[in-house]
């Protein structure tokens, strides 16, 4: 017996031990793919930038390497590196031209107008752009109609249709479950708590959804007619045809492709752009990706300007765990001590700061505040706004020396809102009770808010907070854009204004793009020469195995 136990506990060491090596083996081989994939394909001769239109357009890179280890390879067009990628490929006399493929991709109007203009600037470099696609989407047709010349499958559509925007509204449905919105909020145009007590959009939020919507339409016909050398009115007539279930040859007869043709005929199109004599020779792709981290042959410079991207949803913090979403928000806690560190590198003598968010928490967003007046007080502070600075986002950037927005940027929202849901009928349905003790008048007000609802004093009290934070937030405008409170209040209210209006009204000083940003940080700063610099760095899978594994106490 003493054997058998000897030799059975030999067995599971060894099992242990191998698995244990595995483990290490794994753990290598996976850094090597994630290092291998992190680096970028040399530039060819007669090379062509192929810029894939579907999936969705992203403010910085996916830092996920596994998306196109599983083949996903579609799943977001970066920005970030589009622009960086366009600007590189207009210099390189490697590239010849860009290749669009068409699709549907989803996209804020004011980050693809801020691509567009790239591929404008990228035609005036004197190469071509062509476009082809199965299909197009609005948003893909917009970018595309930049290109020399449109093509689309003889069995393709454009769909051009024009723009719109659905709310659902909960309210009903969950009055039938026993559930009843409590809320609290400053803004007649604060509508994000609309669909938890309304059953349709409010005349004001009508009133403003209805002012940005057509105003972003227009942009884009005007854009569009421009580039295709047509009237607005008869691409805005085109638009009440062109739908997702029209045919291609009413988009070749209105003007909005050029030639209808399969893939083999586009192939001998790219040919003849680049030369080729024999139909033999293959065609050289590059991406987006390679040439955005090719290499710049610059002089070596220590001054820098550094580009702090801050993007998605305003939190204080940030939980744990491997997911690369978490990525995608402006933590308030990691972005004050970023900002801390910039504000002490003696490298970087001026910031942008690229804020696409809609908001989120009050809080961090006044924490955030603060730290970007210290980080003024020692160098210029420019701020770029991407698709969206709402709410939140455009509190974090009222204090800049310079705010520049796109014309379609969606901005404003100064307002806030506080909800607590009501389930005491919920709670009487399902037969479910809820009892306690308690020292204090209010010791139990967060739980009876939820299980039992608040009391008049209660929301009093909640709306009052409510009440503070919008005048906080309307001074801290006000100092920023040298107004006063009450002409901030005028336009705040919770309204989202476009970015050419909200020039108008004073609360961005410049329409332009990032590059706009970062040419006024560097004269702010007196800056002849100077290098860009990205900030914060990107999150890589590793970097979050690291975190959860070694960073535990």
């Amino acid at each position: 017996m003493k054997s058998f136990i000897k030799y059975t506990m030999a067995t599971v060491v060894g099992i242990f031990l191998t698995m244990t090596l595995f483990t290490i083996i794994g753990i290598i081989s996976l850094a090597g793919m994630l290092a291998t994939e992190g680096m970028s394909a040399p530039i060819k001769e007669k090379s062509i930038l192929r810029i894939n239109l579907s999936g969705e357009l992203a403010e910085r890179g996916d830092a996920n390497p596994f998306a196109s280890l599983m083949g996903e390879t579609s799943a977001s067009l970066s920005l970030e590196a589009a622009l960086l990628a366009l600007d590189k490929a207009a210099k390189n006399d490697k590239i010849l031209g860009v290749y669009l493929e068409g699709g549907a991709i989803a996209a804020n109007p004011g980050m693809a107008q801020e691509l567009r203009q790239a591929l404008v600037e990228f035609k005036k470099s004197g190469k071509w752009v062509v476009a082809y696609g199965d299909s197009y989407g609005k948003t893909a047709y917009y970018l595309s109609s930049v290109a020399d010349s449109v093509l689309l499958n003889p069995e393709g559509n454009v769909d051009f249709s024009g723009m719109a925007t659905q709310i659902m509204f909960f309210k009903d449905v969950m009055e039938k479950v026993g559930v009843k919105m409590q809320v609290f909020k400053v803004g007649t145009y604060k509508s994000a708590v609309e669909p938890f007590i309304c059953s349709e959009m409010s005349p004001a939020n009508r009133e403003q959804v209805t002012s940005y919507l057509f105003s972003i339409w227009t942009n884009m016909l005007k854009d569009v007619a421009e580039s295709r050398n047509m009237e607005v009115g008869k691409l805005n007539s085109l638009a009440d045809s062109l739908t997702m279930i029209s045919d291609a040859a009413m988009a070749l007869n209105g003007g909005m492709v050029d030639k209808l043709c399969y893939m083999d005929e586009v192939k001998a199109i790219l040919r003849e752009k680049c030369g080729y004599e024999d139909d033999d020779d293959d065609l050289v792709f590059t991406t987006v990706a390679d040439v955005a981290k090719s290499e710049t042959l610059d002089e070596k410079v220590d001054e820098e300007v550094a580009v702090y991207y801050a993007y998605g949803e305003i939190v204080q913090s940030q939980s744990g765990g491997l997911s690369m979403d978490q990525e995608h928000q402006i933590v308030g806690e990691k972005m004050i001590k970023d900002l801390q560190d910039l504000r002490e590198n003696d490298d970087v003598k001026a910031v942008v700061i690229r804020v696409n968010s809609p908001g989120g928490s009050a809080f961090a967003s006044e924490q955030i505040w603060r730290e970007v007046c210290l980080l003024k007080e020692k160098k210029p502070v420019v701020v770029s706004m991407g698709g969206m600075a709402a709410s939140g986002g455009y509190y974090i950037s009222c204090a800049a020396n310079r705010i520049f927005a796109e014309p379609t940027t969606l901005t404003g929202s100064i307002g806030i809102f506080g909800t607590v849901p009501n389930m005491s009928k919920l709670m009487d349905k399902i037969g479910l009770d809820i009892d306690g003790v308690s020292t204090n008048q209010h010791s139990d007000l967060t739980v009876n808010a939820v299980y039992k609802g608040m009391n008049k004093q209660e929301m009093a009290l909640m709306q009052s907070m409510v009440e503070r934070g919008y005048d906080l937030f309307t001074k801290r405008c006000a100092d920023g854009r040298d107004m006063t409170q009450d002409e901030i209040k005028k336009i705040g209210e919770g309204r989202v204004w476009l970015g050419k209006d909200a020039l108008e009204i004073g609360l961005v000083d410049e329409l332009g793009n990032i590059n706009d940003a970062i040419v006024k940080a560097a004269k702010l700063a007196n800056l002849g020469r100077y290098k860009l610099v990205d900030y914060p760095e990107k999150v890589t899978i590793i970097d979050k195995l690291q975190e959860l594994i070694f960073d535990k106490s």
